[in-house]
């Protein structure tokens, strides 16, 4: 999991994050999360509403580094990281990120049923979501070749230390 970015503090944080997000509990959580913030909006819930904002922000640094990161969660945050670190963006016209864009018309029609408090229009609009966004994570997945490691691929390196 070595990063490409600069070896100073913020490559430093930038590499803490990605290991940490590659956690499957980070990954996993931040799929299931999309439903509640859902049910939030739809509910008129201010305090689920503020606590998923909340449980968004801090979850990909809430998990501690994994121990293998050759599961499906984890290589979807691996790809991610190589695919942004190779420049190749989340968003345009080339497949996979037609995908995202495609995403854009479903998430404003999750976001106008949920305010419109229209069950059907929530729960479809909702799936139809998570079911793209899983459809490009896939694709980058399988487009990087990203494995992941398992405990005998990890090295012996100590895990790196902010203060250095």
């Amino acid at each position: 999991m070595e990063s490409t970015a600069d070896g100073g503090l913020r490559g430093r944080l930038e590499a803490t994050f990605w290991e940490r997000h590659a956690n499957p509990w980070s990954a996993g959580t931040r799929i299931l999360v999309y439903p509640v913030f859902m049910y939030a909006i739809y509910r008129r819930d201010a305090k689920l509403f503020a606590a998923t904002l909340a449980f968004i922000a801090v979850n990909p640094v809430l998990f501690p580094r994994p121990a293998r990161t050759d599961n499906y969660l984890s290589r979807i945050v691996l790809a991610e990281r190589q695919w942004l670190d190779e420049g190749k963006g989340t968003m345009g016209l080339d497949y996979p990120n037609v995908l995202n864009v495609l995403n854009i018309p479903v998430t404003f029609y999750a976001f106008a049923s949920a305010i419109r408090r229209n069950p059907v229009g929530t729960l479809l609009g909702t799936l139809g979501v998570m079911i793209i966004k899983l459809w490009w994570t896939d694709a980058i997945i399988k487009k990087t070749g990203v494995t992941g490691e398992g405990p005998a691929d990890r090295r012996s390196e100590p895990e790196p230390s902010l203060a250095e």
